[in-house]
């Protein structure tokens, strides 16, 4: 085992990303402009991280971890059988699609079908890229704005009350309060009905939008934005409505909030760090030019009011524990003064990905420093890694669960 290293990712250019955030933490130019989204860090067939041992040597981390399964500790190994977890830092600049993942059984099962039935991998119209479950929590870098899950009962009839051009959905939620249908009707709506309904709504609103007289804590901000970004030739984008159906949420630095399979999401503004399990299952809802699929949509969606579970971590001296029910990841923000150190023992594949300042990192025979630029770095099961801080630091640590 040659212990610590430095981990390169691999930067993702979605055109939804942001022009600053991630470049300024590799500490690289971007002369062209180009959209920075996402950077990964883990074990993911579309990007896979490199290792940088101390004296220069590289090494893929999916090779590396493939070479010795002892590497991921023998939980993990028997479990998954690989790093079961995938690293980001996120910048969202405009905003992403709304989202459902299935649960694991349901991937398992779905994405059968579908290889039965002899849908190529890269078919646009595909819904499964693998049998895996998608949960996923984000820590937000600062101010970040999200769609979360249907509104309560009562709040989500106050919003079909109060917003004139939804009245006619009040009497499909019913006295019942019927998620499913009311779901069901927005998303089989014929287009040319979206396309009416949502007219004078987006005929109030867009002025008001374009003079800057909305806030982004309305949904009506939202809805504008959203139709500026994905409306086109005649196709009014029907996730408008649910920017009006779903919790919009907005949190603060350090808070973090768990998408679980089946909850319907968008991200629409900020920076986060977000782990998930590594998988590309994504059912799309709308705010998108993508493939959606109404019936598998509807299939795999909660349907039901979301309580809104801002997680703001459990403090265990300087580290700070997000805890979710996933099987597959946990996180952990590491928070340090000059010159503070803290030793952690590794069960299992670890990374440490550096946000603010730079510290340095010793398994007891090699040391390696992390500065903005070289932010991550990997450390493998029975290892202990000292961390010292140089300058006042914030490290996220990820790893599984122990069982």
């Amino acid at each position: 085992m040659k212990g610590i290293a430095q981990l390169r990712g691999t930067v993702r250019h979605y055109d939804w990303g942001g022009y600053v955030f991630i470049p300024d933490m590799l500490q690289i130019e971007n002369p062209a402009h180009q959209p920075f989204a996402e950077c990964w860090f883990g074990v993911h067939p579309q990007a896979t991280s490199t290792l940088i041992w101390p004296g220069g040597d590289q090494q893929s981390l999916l090779e590396y971890i493939q070479s010795d399964k002892k590497l991921l500790g023998e939980a993990t190994a028997r479990r998954f059988g690989n790093m079961p977890y995938l690293l980001k830092l996120l910048d969202v600049k405009d905003m992403l699609s709304i989202q459902v993942h299935p649960s694991k059984e349901a991937a398992v099962q779905d994405y059968a079908k579908e290889n039965a039935a002899g849908i190529p991998p890269d078919a646009p119209h595909r819904n499964y890229k693998d049998d895996n479950h998608k949960p996923e929590l984000m820590v937000a870098m600062g101010e970040f704005w999200l769609l979360h899950g249907f509104k309560p009962v009562a709040e989500l009839k106050k919003t079909l009350g109060e917003v004139p051009e939804l009245n006619n959905l009040l009497p499909v939620f019913g006295e019942e309060s019927d998620y499913k249908a009311l779901y069901r009707y927005v998303m089989e709506m014929p287009q040319q009905q979206v396309n009416q309904q949502l007219k004078p709504l987006l005929d109030r609103i867009l002025p008001q939008y374009q003079a800057g007289q909305l806030n982004r804590s309305s949904a009506d901000f939202w809805a504008a934005r959203a139709a500026l970004t994905f409306n086109h030739e005649g196709i009014t984008d029907r996730g408008i409505f649910s920017v009006y159906l779903f919790n919009l949420v907005h949190l603060q630095k350090g808070q973090a909030i768990f998408q679980d399979a089946g909850v319907p999401h968008a991200y629409l503004e900020g920076q986060n760090v977000e782990i998930m399990a590594s998988s590309d299952n994504v059912l799309r809802g709308g705010l998108t030019t993508k493939h959606i699929d109404v019936p598998e949509l509807l299939k795999h969606t909660r349907c039901e009011p979301t309580e809104v579970k801002i997680l703001d971590g459990e403090k265990e001296g300087a580290l700070l524990r997000y805890r979710t029910p996933a099987p597959d990841f946990e996180l952990s923000k590491i928070t340090l003064g000059k010159d503070d150190t803290l030793t952690v023992e590794s069960d299992t594949a670890e990374i440490f990905l550096l946000t603010e300042g730079s510290v340095s990192l010793s398994d007891g025979k090699n040391t390696i420093e992390l500065r903005k630029g070289e932010l991550a770095a990997a450390a493998f099961a029975g290892q202990k890694t000292k961390i010292r801080a140089l300058e006042p630091a914030v490290v996220f640590r990820a790893g599984v669960p122990a069982n």
